[in-house]
């Protein structure tokens, strides 16, 4: 394999360089938010092109290096194998253990920009049970339009994670996953809309927990819910999408 780099068009390079930014970006919002420790957890970007995958890569961490330390610069591209991209910044570096996970799901889910695994300690407290977190709050419904699934028990290292991930989200309206016995997966249009999701994942499993934990919870009717969702999606906010 050649250690060459490739030799991409300047939009491609412009699109690849603002991800490159935006993820390393966005690795301090997980810290920030108490979200991750020490230097576990995750955030990918998909290099998209106008509103075509094209260029089929995308963007994350390397693998074991400190939050403090991480750049714009060692970030690693990848393709849609997960295989970094010889020859670009980044790319004597080992990518995140969970790099296969992120590329079953930008290869199953078109529509994904943006994937984000974290080890936030409510969230992970419900996939230790294996129970999906119950819609019993008005946040919930706007965010998630339901419950959140609880995706099935798999392994690190090949593609079983993503399959699981893809396999629970296909067709449901949540934008998080909690696999069980590991902790959450979120996914979104773009990168800042997929750690808006871990953000508020990690909220209402802590709320919800609290909630049970006081006393029996009251259930939204789905109806209520439907029209939530609905409002919050495509009413409320600003005219550009209120989720970036």
């Amino acid at each position: 394999m050649s250690n060459e780099a490739p030799a991409f068009t300047p939009e491609v390079d412009a699109t690849i360089a603002a991800v490159r930014a935006e993820v390393a970006a966005l690795h301090g919002e997980l810290v920030r938010n108490g979200l991750v420790v020490w230097t576990g957890g995750n955030v990918s970007g998909r290099v998209r092109v106008g509103d075509d995958p094209g260029a089929d890569l995308f963007v994350i961490k390397p693998s074991g290096v400190s939050y403090d330390d991480l750049t714009p610069e060692n970030m690693i591209l990848c393709d849609l194998e997960g295989n970094a991209i010889p020859g670009t910044p980044g790319s004597e570096r080992s990518p995140s253990s969970d790099t296969a996970a992120h590329a079953y799901v930008y290869r199953h889910m078109p529509d994904v920009g943006g994937v984000v695994h974290t080890h936030s300690t409510f969230a992970v407290a419900w996939a230790a049970r294996g129970e999906e977190i119950p819609c019993v709050i008005t946040a919930m419904a706007d965010e998630f339009g339901g419950p959140i699934p609880i995706g099935p028990f798999a392994i690190i290292g090949d593609d079983s994670i993503g399959r699981g991930i893809v396999q629970t989200l296909t067709g449901h309206r949540s934008r998080a996953v909690l696999m069980q016995n590991h902790g959450p997966f979120t996914i979104g249009v773009n990168t800042k809309d997929a750690v808006k999701a871990a953000v508020m994942v990690e909220d209402v499993a802590r709320t919800v927990h609290y909630a049970r934990e006081a006393g029996p919870m009251i259930p939204i009717p789905q109806d209520a819910i439907d029209s939530l969702y609905n409002r919050y999606q495509n009413v409320y906010g600003q005219s550009e999408d209120t989720r970036r």
